[in-house]
């Protein structure tokens, strides 16, 4: 099938893949009265009284916005709110397909922090949650940090978070796999963008041994004068050896690869300097930075990537909807790293230990009980951290 053509001919059919239903009769003068005029003041009043009853006498409980400027589409980059409406609408479909979250595409004309943050706040009471996506680094960041601080409802940014969830779930099971533990792996990590950066975080929070950075100006080193402000802090908490030169200098003796970067650029020589069982995750999409085959055949033990038709796709969806529906459930307050940990080790288990194997390292991505069982692990981690309200 050609995908791309095939999709613009059913988006052209479909006008749209979420829509507004009715929740309620509208059939009588009493089912009018009641749901409209003049009944609806009492719930007006009773919220005007109780603020917190907004969430449980009107859909904003079940409710996500999924906010964009559009700066970040998919592998199109900065295409502008409008063109980046098709993908806010497919992530608003999953969310109600695997966790029953209603979600709504909220696409911002500006790519001001100040204005972004402004716009999401000042709609914030009509949502339960903030789903972030698809906004270029480092204004993401700052979006981000800035919205957490004014907003009394969850903020996620799913290039990051929900990515690094995923990756964390692949890489607890790969070590499993290999019999290693974290605090034995070296890492790198190549591509520090919004969702290399989280990853990063991520695996330093699991306890991996040691963890080198690299872009596309090779890796990055602290007190190099030439990074951003965003890299050179990353760089200040990894890279304790302090190698420098390129990605390939990088991979001599490293056991885990985590590519969100560029295709192809990873070669098979580069896989064979990695230590013994390497465990490589090449995402880049829709070409990878290396071949499943090519890794396997060059040594690699667990590969991972970001697409469907091979092996063990490393897909967000394993992880977005159900972690806001584990913090919707509780009307959690914000969505921390306890929670995104619990989230990670809810979809690695997930898999029973007999079930594991190199071929078979993450659930699928179409499995819709694994938002059930990420929400519970959510919900609990919640509770346990002190940012449930129920």
């Amino acid at each position: 099938m050609d995908y791309r053509k095939e999709s613009l001919r059913l988006h052209e059919k479909w006008h749209g893949k979420v829509e507004m239903v009715c929740r309620v009769p509208l059939q009588t003068r009493d089912d009018l009265s009641l749901a409209y005029t003049p009944g609806v003041a009492e719930p007006c009043l009773e919220i005007q009284r109780h603020p917190e009853k907004s969430f449980t006498l009107t859909r904003r409980g079940n409710t996500v916005a999924v906010v964009t400027d559009g700066t970040a589409v998919l592998g199109l980059g900065d295409i502008g709110p409008e063109a980046g409406m098709p993908v806010m609408e497919g992530k608003c479909a999953l969310f109600k397909a695997f966790a029953d979250v209603d979600a709504i595409p909220i696409c911002v004309r500006s790519k001001n922090v100040d204005e972004i943050v402004r716009t999401v706040s000042l709609i914030a009471g009509s949502f339960g949650g903030i789903n972030l996506e698809d906004i270029a680094a480092p204004r993401c960041f700052e979006i981000e940090r800035c919205l957490k601080e004014v907003c009394d409802i969850p903020v996620f940014h799913d290039d990051q978070h929900g990515t690094a969830v995923v990756v964390a779930a692949a890489f607890l099971n790969a070590c499993r796999i290999t019999g290693r533990k974290p605090s034995e792996v070296r890492g790198v990590v190549n591509g520090v963008g919004a969702a290399g950066t989280a990853i990063a975080e991520f695996l330093l929070a699991l306890g991996v041994g040691e963890l080198i950075l690299c872009d596309k100006n090779g890796i990055l080193v602290a007190g190099d004068p030439s990074l951003s402000e965003a890299h050179a802090k990353m760089a200040a908490r990894t890279n304790p050896r302090r190698v420098t030169g390129a990605l390939a200098d990088a991979l001599r003796g490293a056991d885990l690869f985590v590519g969100v970067s560029a295709p192809g650029i990873v070669s098979q020589e580069m896989v064979r300097s990695m230590a013994k069982d390497a465990m490589v995750f090449a995402m880049a999409n829709p070409v990878p930075e290396i071949l499943p085959d090519e890794a396997a055949a060059a040594g690699a033990a667990v590969i991972g990537t970001g697409r469907s038709d091979y092996p063990n796709q490393i897909n967000n969806v394993l992880a977005f909807p159900g972690i806001f529906r584990g913090a919707l459930d509780v009307r959690a307050s914000d969505i921390n790293n306890d929670m995104l940990v619990a989230a990670a080790r809810a979809i690695a288990s997930y898999i029973p230990e007999g079930e594991l194997s190199a071929q078979n390292l993450l659930p699928s991505a179409l499995d819709k009980n694994v938002s059930a069982a990420v929400a519970k692990a959510v919900s609990e981690a919640a509770r346990a951290s002190g940012v449930a309200r129920i």
